[in-house]
């Protein structure tokens, strides 16, 4: 697995409309048959405060190239540098140890 974080303080426009926004991208990758159950994404934004965070993660390399050619994905990238005021951080992460989870 591939992961990321991405951060960045809301600056321009609606956060209603930006929610809208998320939810409307991550319905897109739910559903995209190139990318269906191979990306996790999931958007917080912290409590009583501007900042967001993204945590993305492709099982692989192909994966993530597959979202960076998709038209949706170009939109949204470039809205969230919109949202963000042109200041946003991307960070990739290596997991050292985990727990096992189930939702």
């Amino acid at each position: 697995m591939k992961h990321s974080v991405i951060r960045y303080q809301f600056k321009v426009g609606s956060e209603e409309a930006w929610h809208k926004q998320v939810a409307d991208f991550i319905a897109a990758l739910d559903s995209d048959p190139d990318l269906k159950g191979r990306i996790s994404y999931r958007c917080m934004k912290e409590k009583n405060s501007p900042g967001y965070y993204h945590l993305a993660a492709g099982v692989d390399d192909d994966a993530i190239k597959a979202l960076q050619g998709k038209e949706f994905f170009k939109h949204y990238q470039a809205e969230t540098r919109r949202v963000g005021g042109g200041e946003v951080q991307v960070t990739n992460l290596e997991i050292v140890a985990e727990t096992k989870f189930r939702a």
